[in-house]
């Protein structure tokens, strides 16, 4: 009980020594102010980016896999090396087809952009996707209206087509567009499905697309020079490590590699795209902490200058107080209180500011930021650290102080 008596007499001393010297203490506060609301700042923004990355690497598929003659993420001179590798055919879609284990969905699939037209309306730089009804489960493109393309669309290589949202509202506005004839580069197609709206990944519309049958694709926009990408669809994420190793092995035997040549191929999933950002923002990290811990440590130096300040003034009520019975342990603690009390003071109007530009950052820009619960245990430790490391030698002097030269003093 008289711990708790004492805690909160230490708090009400403290109180009044803030409170009889207002401005010292919110200048004292301003570089913990500058410091918690870089640091939470930034951590906001890059959290947001992280969520949002997140969300639009899902979109790619969490349990697809993505045989390519380009791996995802290489630099330029190694784009050189690889452009000369053989092209994978749309034979080698079908034999991993009949012959996977795990793969549950195989989808080839070709990719151009062309102008798609309806009457008088044109819309430009539609990517056109090639590809088979698997398609559908590979990259999880759901028909909102009318039908995905069937087997027999594919096998029969019919000019019929599901369209993207982007591409439903520039063309058809209120208008039905099942049924109707669009030009895609020139060629004309019949609109089956409209497809569930994906959103955008990496600022770019995933819903500015026409999907039509690989074959009349190769027919109508050729395919001698172009490269077939894969999409391998297992059932559950555990299975992706399985799937890698036997993709990798059809492919080198579909290529007749030896066991000393190197894959002349790619075989690719979102966990390298993630770890690619997770490098990127690794940098982003290390600014914020750099920057933060620069401005808490001029902060904290500010607290201990003006708390050393404090003690050289309130010397003689420290002798009082010494007189008539307190320990150096009141002392120290009566004085550690009020340096986390500053710091604490600094952390919340840091936190107040971190969170309205957050917010107004998110909202003004494209740039997403997010607050999370544990930004109230980071200014917990901003407090109880700096309070406490930048406080102690203060309140360590002034427990040491003799009572008689303190009460002399004036």
């Amino acid at each position: 009980m008289r711990f708790f008596v004492f805690i909160a007499e230490s708090f009400k001393i403290a109180f009044e020594a803030l409170r009889a010297y207002k401005m010292r203490s919110l200048l004292t506060t301003l570089g913990i102010v500058i410091g918690v609301t870089t640091v939470i700042t930034i951590v906001a923004l890059i959290q947001g980016l992280n969520l949002a990355f997140s969300q639009q690497i899902s979109k790619i598929g969490t349990t697809t896999l993505f045989v390519s003659k380009f791996p995802w993420v290489m630099g330029d001179k190694e784009w050189f090396l690889f452009r000369n590798r053989p092209n994978i055919s749309l034979q080698d879609a079908e034999e991993i087809k009949k012959m996977s284990k795990v793969a549950i969905a195989v989808a080839p699939t070709l990719y151009t952009r062309r102008n798609a037209e309806y009457l008088e309306r044109t819309t430009e730089r539609v990517t056109v996707v090639g590809t088979t009804a698997d398609y559908m489960l590979t990259s999880n493109i759901l028909p909102e209206l009318g039908r995905f393309m069937s087997e027999t669309d594919v096998t029969h290589r019919r000019p019929i087509c599901v369209l993207g949202q982007d591409v439903v509202k520039s063309l058809f506005k209120e208008e039905d567009p099942i049924g109707q004839r669009i030009l895609l580069g020139g060629r004309k197609f019949k609109v089956i499905g409209v497809a569930e709206k994906k959103g955008a990944m990496f600022g770019e519309s995933m819903d500015n697309m026409a999907v039509i049958p690989i074959g009349i694709f190769q027919t109508a926009y050729g395919a001698r020079w172009r490269s077939v990408d894969i999409e391998v669809k297992v059932e559950r994420p555990e299975q992706l490590e399985d799937a890698e190793i036997e993709l990798t092995g059809l492919m080198r035997r579909f290529r007749g590699l030896k066991g000393d040549e190197e894959d002349n191929f790619a075989i690719n999933q979102q966990s390298m795209l993630l770890d690619t950002y997770k490098k990127l923002t690794g940098t982003l990290w290390a600014v914020a902490i750099g920057v933060g811990a620069i401005s808490l440590v001029v902060g904290g130096i500010g607290i201990m200058n003006i708390m050393l300040v404090s003690v050289t003034e309130r010397t003689r009520e420290i002798g009082i107080r010494k007189a008539i019975g307190a320990r150096r342990f009141d002392i120290m603690m009566q004085f550690l209180i009020e340096s986390m009390l500053i710091c604490a003071l600094g952390v919340l109007i840091g936190v107040g500011i971190a969170v309205a530009l957050a917010k107004a950052i998110a909202k003004l820009t494209p740039l997403p930021a997010a607050i999370t619960p544990w930004v109230a245990l980071l200014g917990l430790g901003f407090v109880v650290t700096i309070g406490l490391f930048f406080g102690i030698y203060p309140a360590s002097k002034a427990a040491r102080l003799n009572p008689i030269e303190a009460l002399r003093y004036e």
